[in-house]
């Protein structure tokens, strides 16, 4: 397969202006005779939609919450990055590019992460313009603050509540939408399948969660928006809802799916407490900014945090990567701290975390301007763990949070499956194999609000707005392939649990293909899973029917399409003979312990085909050329 990426000719600087130029148009008059389905509404889905329905296409959008405003990215706290160099500290939108590069450790496309430094300004304008309340300095001004990973501060934030405001911000532009009557909403409606027609994506296969009624809908394209995967984890910081059914149905359908393996495991989070939990709490990476991260400096210490002296105290971070401190990437902050648990020297309890202590931001900068920065994270904290952070260190300890490979796209942000449009974390496009904090919300926006506007249309003029026919035979065989798996999950009569296999799955990825990496291990886990799979299929227990509101059922089809993505990500980690990012193999490692990158061998996206469901998948490559930040080894120190 031809892995074209689409980049337009010319300077880097010059690519997405001219990429605009050259995009056919929908004339005004024409917008409404076409149809877009629009999958997801979280900050991608719900700009996306927004965006397609002002500019006068007609557009459904589907999420499987009650609201739109329940979309995972209310979950982001820390901030959303732009160039703006609101603090005369140097930044630029080549800095942005520069830094998204080499923290993604040369694994990312350089013209889609420039394009995406580029459009950042535009996206605090936007969201400004709605009324999102960004935290301001005394003057009025727009405040910054840093995040890992960047010498400057250029991190937008609402306290910790970010994600949230942003999300308000584009729920607002969609619920105008809906209000006008060019978006037509579908909330508890998840996706099961994407119908082709022709070889080109032209409607979904849809359940409504309530009724169980299982419906198809047409459409001249269909934008998915739909989130990251790292749910396989099982424990993650991720929603309990999120899971990766819609990519997994588009990806059997021919999109391939790139990078599995480059999954983020974020540093600060609450550790794991007990066997009963069913995810993990996410603090924010802005804590870093004023938070200083230690351990006891021998192991086996077992005085509370506040009577250890200052000299019996490893500030690790600090010691080893003297020019960015605690604000090192998140892969790496992740790194350390397992290595420093692993050695005995881990804190609580259950000895699984280390310390982010403000005791020295609290006497420097006094408790009301903590308060005002993070106090809704310190009520979190307080109420999660029973511990006032501002009298004693927080712990923490990385968990799986964000998932960077997914659905591969072009330049235009369009799949192998032509007509089928992937934005946000659904693709693989901007971060490489790292995300830097902040950017998570950035791509979504970027995605939704100014690229997907212009290069859907291209799209739909070689189309023409001929309606697709919902008779057309593609529909309702794709309905009745549907009808066919859930009555095979409800039909397993088994006596295990759904949540018992997704537990086991979970731990077996994250034991092998988590925060470390290894041939032995990864080989363990390929031959495990096929097994689990085996088993799940012949064992679990889904009560209830289809036709009616069946959590069971839900989370079912989910669990069977993390398993099948659980073994590609395990074969793409061995595939993947080098360190890179947050994909670390222990067998690729320097002295002192970083990651080595194989840029002769692997400065590629591995981009995985379907190729059946007892076959192996096929790779196919797309070269990555690194011509304005010249490859190197990563350095943080």
């Amino acid at each position: 397969m031809d892995l074209d990426p689409k980049v337009p000719s010319g300077p880097i600087q010059d690519k997405w202006s001219k990429r605009k130029f050259e995009l056919k148009l929908v004339n005004p008059a024409n917008k409404r005779k076409y149809d877009i389905i629009v999958v997801g509404s979280g900050l991608a889905g719900a700009s996306a939609a927004a965006s397609l329905a002002e500019l006068g296409y007609n557009v459904k959008c589907f999420c499987y919450q009650d609201s739109p405003r329940r979309a995972h990215s209310i979950a982001a706290q820390g901030g959303i990055n732009a160039a703006k160099n609101y603090q005369n500290d140097g930044d630029s939108v080549w800095r942005l590019f520069f830094d998204t590069v080499k923290g993604g450790d040369f694994r990312s496309r350089e013209a889609s992460v420039y394009r995406l430094a580029e459009v950042s300004n535009s996206i605090i304008d936007q969201c400004v313009a709605q009324g999102v309340p960004f935290a301001r300095e005394y003057g009025g001004l727009l405040d910054n603050r840093s995040f890992g990973g960047a010498q400057v501060s250029r991190t937008f934030y609402a306290r910790g509540q970010t994600g949230q405001q942003l999300l308000l911000g584009a729920y607002s532009a969609l619920a105008k939408q809906v209000g006008l009557g060019m978006v037509e909403m579908f909330t508890r409606a998840e996706m099961l399948d994407i119908v082709l027609v022709g070889g080109e994506a032209r409607g979904i296969v849809v359940r409504d969660m309530v009724t169980g009624t299982i419906s198809s809908h047409a459409a001249h394209a269909v934008v998915l928006a739909t989130g990251g995967y790292s749910r396989v984890f099982f424990l993650s910081t991720n929603a309990m809802g999120c899971n990766v059914t819609a990519a997994w149905r588009a990806h059997r359908r021919g999109a391939l799916f790139a990078n599995p393996c480059f999954t983020q495991i974020h540093p600060t989070c609450i550790p794991t407490s007990g066997d009963y939990q069913s995810k993990l709490t996410l603090m924010s990476e802005s804590l870093r900014n004023d938070g200083r991260i230690w351990v006891p400096a021998k192991t086996g210490e077992t005085r509370p945090a506040n009577d250890i002296p200052e000299g019996e105290r490893d500030y690790y971070l600090e010691r080893l990567y003297p020019s960015f401190g605690n604000l090192t990437p998140r892969d790496i902050a992740s790194r350390r701290a397992k290595e420093v648990v692993d050695d005995g020297r881990g804190v609580g309890e259950l000895k699984n975390g280390v310390y982010l202590d403000f005791r020295d931001a609290i006497q420097r900068l006094g408790k009301r301007v903590i308060e005002e920065r993070y106090g809704n994270l310190f009520e979190m904290y307080e109420r999660i763990t029973g511990e006032d952070p501002y009298r004693v260190p927080m712990r923490i300890y990385p968990a799986p949070h964000y998932t960077m490979g997914g659905l591969w796209v072009d330049y235009n942000l369009e799949s192998t499956t032509p007509g089928l449009f992937v934005l946000g974390e659904a693709n693989f496009s901007d971060h490489g194999a790292n995300r830097l904090g902040a950017s998570a919300l950035m791509q979504g926006l970027a995605d939704g609000y100014f690229v997907i506007p212009y290069t859907i249309a291209d799209y739909l003029v070689r189309v023409g707005p001929e309606k697709t026919d919902p008779a057309d035979p593609a529909f309702g065989d794709t309905e009745r392939e549907a009808k066919s798996r859930i009555a095979k999950l409800l039909g397993a009569n088994g006596t295990r649990t759904v949540d018992s296999f997704h537990r086991e799955l979970g731990q077996i990825v994250w034991d092998n293909c988590g925060m470390a990496r290894s041939r032995e291990g990864l080989e363990n886990a390929l031959r495990e899973i096929p097994v689990l799979r085996e088993k799940f299929w012949k064992e679990v227990m889904v009560p209830g029917s289809g036709e009616e509101f069946n959590q069971s059922l839900e989370r079912a089809g989910r669990v069977a399409d993390l398993m099948e993505l659980a073994e590609l990500m395990c074969r793409d980690a061995l595939h993947r003979e080098e360190s890179a990012g947050g994909h670390f193999r222990v067998e690729h490692q320097t002295e002192e312990g970083e990651a080595r990158r194989d840029d002769e061998g692997f400065a590629h996206v591995a981009a995985w085909e379907w190729a059946g469901p007892k076959a192996e998948h096929r790779l196919h490559k797309e070269p990555l050329e690194f011509e304005y930040v010249p490859l190197s080894q990563r350095s943080y120190k």
